[in-house]
C-alpha cells in the first residue's frame, strides 16, 4: 500500500514506474498486513508489480500488477454538453487501469477524477487499487503543473 513518495529510490528511470515515481509504504499481503518492507523489497518488488519472488507475495492472487494510465482528461459521460465542452478546458480525468496476470491482461476499469473539486467522481471498490490510483495520479498532476 503506498503511503509517500520515495524520493532517493535508485530506478534509472523513475518516471516509468507503474505510480508514475516510486512509493514507500506498507505491506498487505495476508500475514504480513501493516509490515514496513526495507527499502529494496519496495524498490525490487513493490513498486514494479510482478513480486513473484518476493516471500511476503500469496501465491495465489488476482493479479500480479496494476497499470494506470490516464485515458483522457475528457468529459464526464455524466456531464456532457456539446456546446461548452469545445469551449471550457477539461476537468475531468478519466483514469484506466488494467490488471495483469502472468504478463496478460486479467481485467480493466475506470475511474473518473474531477480536477476543479479535487474529488472522485468515480472509485475502486478496492481501497488498495484506489490508493494506487490516486498515488498514481498525484504524480500525473505533478508532472503537469
Amino acid at each position: 500500500m503506498p503511503v509517500a513518495k520515495l524520493e532517493n529510490g535508485s530506478w534509472p528511470h523513475p518516471a516509468r514506474l507503474p505510480l508514475g515515481c516510486g512509493w514507500t509504504g506498507h505491506c498487505t499481503a495476508p500475514g504480513h498486513e501493516e509490515a514496513v518492507p526495507s527499502q529494496d523489497v519496495v524498490q525490487a518488488f513493490c513498486n514494479l508489480g510482478y513480486a513473484n519472488t518476493c516471500g511476503w507475495a500469496p501465491a495465489e492472487r488476482r493479479w500480479d500488477a496494476v497499470r494506470f494510465a490516464v485515458a483522457s482528461p475528457a468529459k464526464s459521460s455524466r456531464e456532457f454538453d456539446p456546446i461548452s465542452a469545445e469551449r471550457a478546458p477539461s476537468r475531468i480525468l478519466r483514469l484506466t487501469f488494467v490488471y495483469e496476470q502472468n504478463n496478460r491482461p486479467a481485467g480493466r476499469g475506470e475511474l473518473e477524477f474531477d480536477s476543479s473539486t479535487m474529488t472522485w467522481l468515480r472509485l475502486h471498490e478496492d481501497a488498495r487499487i484506489q490508493k494506487m490510483a490516486e498515488c498514481f495520479l498525484e504524480a500525473y498532476l505533478s508532472k503537469r503543473s
